[in-house]
């Protein structure tokens, strides 16, 4: 019995607030258009007079780079691409060395094959220097 006078204690005081509050909100679901509404004090809010603007942009107008700073971007520009060029060689001279140096260990262990397959198979009737040039 005691949780239900708390839930009525507690809804009465927000009730309470929101019958109060109810007229002073302007943004409701349904915009009551008996009113009629002043739009040239909006307009006066939102846009500056001309002299206003013209000094407003005057000030606030784009700073143009100077030809230093295009400068120190290209130098910017050139040093990164130098050694993403420098990287790039240095791996590929990398696996060019790592490709020789496999084609040399399969060609030497062909080779032995080969070798200890000849003179396995040597017969002896032909010459024995024709069979390892």
């Amino acid at each position: 019995m005691s949780w239900t006078r708390v839930f009525v204690l507690s809804l009465l005081p927000a009730l309470l607030l929101l019958h109060l509050f109810s007229g002073a909100v302007e943004s409701k679901a349904v915009k009551d258009h008996s009113k009629p509404r002043n739009h040239k004090g909006a307009a006066r809010q939102v846009f500056l007079p001309e002299s206003d603007a013209s000094s407003f942009i005057k000030r606030r107008s784009r700073r143009s780079t100077r030809y230093y700073e295009i400068q120190v971007e290209q130098r910017v520009k050139i040093a990164a691409s130098e050694q993403r060029r420098e990287y790039n060689e240095e791996q590929r001279d990398e696996y060019e060395h790592y490709v020789k140096e496999e084609r040399d260990e399969q060609n030497e262990r062909s080779r032995e094959t080969n070798e200890q397959y000849r003179e396995y198979h040597y017969d002896g009737l032909s010459p024995q220097y024709y069979w390892f040039h």
